[in-house]
């Protein structure tokens, strides 16, 4: 399955998510939005602890919406690459294979 197709379904997982639990749901985008909008870090570097974060847990879901996410920022291909490489840093080996995944991704949908 490709990035772009891992984007649309964990998509459509969501809405489907959200017509059971709307309560749950808006909550949550609730905390994201003020997660996202307050503190002192701009949005980008959110995104980029994010992505570190998802490597980290290994969340392919997670790891397809924050690249797209850090893309619409302005993210460039050596930023990702340096997230990428304190997260492996900090997670070894499991966070190295799923590095490899956020960039094939990050790659794969910058050039979408």
């Amino acid at each position: 399955m490709s990035w772009t197709d891992k984007l649309s379904g964990t998509r459509d997982q969501l809405r489907g998510l959200n017509k059971v639990i709307p309560d749950t749901t808006r909550a949550f985008g609730g905390l994201g939005k003020a997660v996202k909008e307050g503190g002192v870090l701009e949005f980008k570097t959110k995104e980029f602890v994010a992505l570190g974060i998802a490597v980290a847990m290994r969340c392919e879901a997670c790891i397809v919406l924050h690249c797209e996410a850090l893309i619409k920022a302005g993210a460039t291909r050596e930023e990702v690459g340096d997230v990428l490489a304190m997260t492996i840093q900090m997670g070894g080996g499991p966070s190295m294979m799923y590095a490899a995944k956020a960039l094939e991704c990050f790659d794969e949908l910058s050039n979408a």
